[in-house]
């Protein structure tokens, strides 16, 4: 697979260069066929501590969708791990060529982008202090990393709705399985919630984040 890049120009910021200096980084990653602009707007209502960058996947979503992917939908909840890898390298090199160094570096996913910081967290386990992923799901039941994250076990906040039907329930079932493993798990059901994020599911996320921090 070829190599892919994040777009630096498509990266949105809640602070200016000088104002990230000696502060914590929060990244978003979007779902599926989305864009950089669609969790930005969720940065009202978490803490104001974290600097904010809200990255754009590096694939053209296919047609009809006018966003973008993080690797191909070749099969819903159970993608090509070598297409999931790629986007993860890509969003590692960004963090390695970020202007200011943030003093830790928390993830923030939704669907897809979800399923993106559980992954980042088997590919480099030592470089994020916590991830959230709402309506996600781990790509794969094994893979390298795991052992290390197994170790580390990282804060990771889950949350889903008992109306989603876009996450399919192999998915949900073997994220069940793997996230106590690999994690120190807070995990969050919410009645009636379709594949959206409610506003208690953000007030639960705030003060999960807070708690990080």
């Amino acid at each position: 697979m070829s190599t892919i890049e994040i777009d630096d120009d498509a990266v949105l910021w809640s602070a200016g260069v000088q104002d990230r200096v000696d502060r914590p980084l929060l990244v978003l990653l979007h779902g599926h066929g989305s864009n950089e602009g669609d969790l930005f707007g969720l940065g009202t209502a978490l803490p104001l501590e974290p600097v904010i960058a809200s990255l754009r996947a590096p694939l053209a979503a296919p047609w009809p969708l006018m966003g973008w992917s993080w690797y191909p939908l070749d099969s819903r909840g159970a993608p090509d791990v070598a297409g999931v890898d790629a986007a993860v390298e890509a969003v590692i090199r960004w963090t390695d060529r970020l202007e200011v160094a943030p003093t830790s570096i928390g993830l923030l996913g939704f669907s897809q982008g979800g399923s993106m910081t559980l992954q980042l967290l088997r590919a480099a386990p030592d470089r994020f202090r916590y991830a959230v992923t709402l309506a996600g799901f781990v790509p794969t039941l094994e893979h390298e990393g795991d052992d290390d994250l197994a170790a580390a076990a990282p804060p990771v906040f889950w949350g889903r709705g008992t109306l989603d039907t876009v996450i399919p329930a192999a998915a949900v079932l073997r994220t069940t399985d793997w996230l106590p493993r690999h994690s120190t798990l807070t995990g969050r059901i919410y009645e009636g919630l379709a594949h959206a994020v409610s506003p208690q599911e953000l007030t639960d996320v705030a003060a999960f984040i807070s708690r990080e921090l």
